[in-house]
């Protein structure tokens, strides 16, 4: 499947914390995360702004650390995150050697999906599994306790840099349902010899920036239906508003097998529930697709247009 439907690698794209931050960090269990009271955990950086905003970070100089520290800088009056709890939050990532911010999800507007867990890396742990909700944590650690040993040079952070992580939690997570819609508001199906080539975008009103799920079915399936841990195998045709050409396809090549928990949001809730054997039509705003990031052939605050034909669908494996 091509990398662009992908959840990319932790922090290019804001839509991969919720599994990132499971995989990334120390994996030799020599190091921990450990909520920290001390006045100087934050090593003299002064934080400051509204919570769900971007944070203001005077640095104080150079970040040095050996250690990841947890500090509450600003305490919510939520109920406490258990196990298990989904919550959705706004992740700020900073480089403690050259001061400069290296990813922010308020970039893209919109928070992450996030499962408080005991599997979730150590860094990230004490930030989320036992504070209350409305609340901004913020952790000092190093690129290796944070990435692993190469740090994580696509982030401009090397593996001997220092690290400030800023959580925002803002509430409990609600997943996106998609809105089923009758096929004629969505864009047609142009097909070659029975294999579809294109969209047609003719009568289709040109999508708002926050527009809901959409989605048409086709083709009802009589197989199995999807859930949202299950790995499917598709072929699949994508295509921006009124754009002369697909940026995308798997029809002229091979069907595209992945997890749904590995793709980009709009995928995952737009295909739960689909029945295997089916065809679908999804209309998948900005904030369930790439966001204000720009790809190939996508243009920035782009809703992305899909046909998709689900053509198996198994249990992922544990």
């Amino acid at each position: 499947m091509s990398r662009r439907l992908r959840r990319l690698p932790l922090l290019l794209l804001p839509i991969a914390l919720a599994t990132s931050l499971v995989a990334c960090g120390s994996s030799d269990g020599g190091s921990s995360s450990d909520a920290s009271d001390s006045s100087d955990a934050l090593h003299g950086i002064t934080i400051s702004g509204d919570l769900g905003k971007e944070p203001e970070v005077d640095w104080n100089g150079k970040l040095e650390v050996d250690k990841t520290e947890t500090t509450v800088v600003e305490e919510g009056d939520g109920a406490e995150i258990k196990n298990g709890d989904q919550v959705s939050a706004f992740l700020w990532i900073g480089n403690g050697y050259d001061q400069k911010k290296a990813y922010s999800d308020f970039d893209g507007g919109e928070p992450e999906a996030v499962t408080a867990s005991d599997s979730l890396a150590p860094v990230f742990k004490a930030a989320v599994l036992g504070q209350k909700l409305g609340s901004r944590v913020a952790v000092t650690t190093t690129a290796q306790e944070a990435f692993g040993e190469s740090g994580n040079p696509q982030l401009g952070i090397s593996n001997g840099d220092s690290v400030l992580i800023i959580v925002d939690l803002m509430g409990p997570y609600e997943t996106p349902k998609p809105k089923t819609v009758p096929s004629s508001q969505l864009p047609s199906v142009i097909e070659k010899g029975g294999v579809p080539t294109a969209l047609d975008f003719t009568g289709v009103p040109k999508p708002q920036a926050d527009g809901d799920l959409e989605r048409a079915i086709l083709k009802q399936g009589d197989g199995e239906t999807v859930t949202s841990d299950m790995t499917l195998t598709v072929n699949y045709l994508g295509q921006v508003y009124d754009a002369p050409k697909p940026f995308d396809e798997s029809y002229s090549k091979k069907p595209a097998t992945f997890s749904l928990s590995q793709v980009v949001k709009g995928w995952t809730y737009g295909l739960t529930g689909v029945k295997v054997g089916s065809r679908v039509v999804l209309a998948i705003p900005p904030d369930l697709g790439y966001g204000s990031s720009e790809q190939s052939g996508i243009p920035a605050n782009s809703t992305l247009y899909f046909v998709v034909d689900v053509l198996k669908a198994e249990k992922a494996a544990q």
